[in-house]
């Protein structure tokens, strides 16, 4: 299905039909992806009306390019779903951590672990270097970005 599918409009909430017409799935499938991925959690209001909110576009997205494209099972892409929230999760807590209350031996163990965990083609910037901060928001904003 290598259908393009059209760009998510700046709006705060969407209908299940917005919804289904910006991921390319019929709105049923998408209550039933509901009850198959504990992830996908919209608002309901009145008459139990769904609302998603732009985070939950883009992951009906990556649950459809799994089933759809990659040939996941459900079982399949609910694991991999699992497995990348608990990987984004540990590059939060990475991101989160004060560099500068540790010592040169534990920098040194932990710097090129995050060089290599990240893929990177450069090295990661020293804790006492001025840049080192927007270096790591900068990591963060592409880490978001990959989502």
């Amino acid at each position: 299905m290598d259908l393009a599918l059209p760009v998510i409009p700046a709006k705060r909430y969407f209908t299940i039909g917005e919804v289904g017409d910006l991921c390319g799935v019929k709105p049923h499938v998408l209550r039933y992806w509901e009850q198959e991925f504990t992830q996908l959690r919209p608002m309901k209001r009145r008459g139990n009306r769904r609302y998603y909110q732009h985070h939950e576009v883009l992951m009906i997205r990556k649950i459809r390019d799994l089933l759809y494209d990659q040939g996941f099972t459900i079982s399949g892409a609910r694991n991999k779903m699992q497995e990348m929230l608990h990987l984004s999760r540990e590059q939060k807590d990475v991101l989160s951590t004060d560099f500068s209350k540790m010592d040169v031996i534990e920098l040194g163990q932990v710097i090129p672990h995050l060089h290599q965990e990240r893929h990177l083609p450069y090295p990661l910037l020293s804790p006492n270097d001025n840049l080192f901060s927007v270096q790591q928001q900068l990591l963060e904003i592409r880490d978001l970005l990959t989502l």
